[in-house]
């Protein structure tokens, strides 16, 4: 909750993403991210890419509205990460 607001690590194995290597980097304090920012969208956009799914077609109806599973601000696929 409320520590470490701005950043966030995870580890990504298989299903096409590169092996042995580091993505981002954060300051000493790991509070803000000081290279090669990724936001959740784009992390979701990278992920549906390796399933095979076009995070821009992928649009399903929810109370009137069309919805992305990556929202509505652009996102991109990270394929610095993907091998």
């Amino acid at each position: 909750r409320d520590h470490h607001p701005r950043c966030f690590s995870g580890w990504l194995a298989g299903g096409g993403i590169k092996g042995g290597m580091h993505y981002g980097k954060t300051d000493d304090f790991s509070y803000n991210v000081v290279e090669n920012p990724v936001h959740v969208r784009d992390l979701h956009a990278t992920m549906l890419h390796l399933l095979g799914v076009d995070h821009q077609k992928l649009i399903f109806p929810f109370q009137g509205l069309d919805q992305k599973l990556t929202g509505v601000e652009k996102s991109r696929v990270v394929k610095e990460i993907i091998s």
